[in-house]
């Protein structure tokens, strides 16, 4: 079956980690926002859509960029909805980036306004809204580690691999 992931994350939830877990085991690509930018050069959010629809085609995962939205209608895609407590998320940021307590929690703060405001703008719903999602992972509660397997597990049980 083509299976599509889509992950939807907080900025410092690990989801990154969890999607290129996803990616071993499942022997698919994971394509973000960098990845896709570069595709575009610089193009409309339109022909951001269309990529993220060609890329679609095929199985992957696919790293935020509204994609939960633009494939709602597909019935081979799976949404995930990635959190963490708010003080975890600044003590991953603060050592991945190596910030300072005040300087991870700004720039997670601006990272997550700026993540809501772009989901707003281009579907006019609202980011984290659970009815957007299959399933919500927090890596608080779960742990990074946990999450790709969880995934692997439900997707065994329900026979989508």
């Amino acid at each position: 079956m083509n299976l599509v992931i889509t992950i939807s994350r907080r900025f410092g939830t690990g989801a990154g980690l969890i999607a290129e877990e996803l990616s071993r085991k499942l022997n698919v690509p994971v394509y973000d926002k960098a990845y896709i930018e570069h595709e575009l050069e610089g193009e409309s959010y339109a022909d951001e859509a269309e990529v993220i629809r060609e890329l679609a085609s095929h199985s992957c995962i696919i790293l935020g960029r509204c994609a939960s939205e633009i494939l709602k209608d597909q019935g081979n895609v799976f949404n995930i909805y990635v959190c963490a407590d708010k003080e975890d998320r600044i003590r991953r940021i603060m050592k991945k980036k190596e910030l300072n307590y005040e300087e991870a929690k700004a720039t997670l703060e601006k990272n997550d306004r700026e993540r809501a405001d772009y989901y707003y703008r281009h579907t006019g719903k609202v980011w984290g809204d659970v009815n957007n999602y299959h399933m919500i992972l927090d890596t608080s509660q779960l742990g990074i580690e946990n999450c790709a397997g969880i995934l692997m597990k439900y997707f065994e049980r329900v026979e989508i691999i």
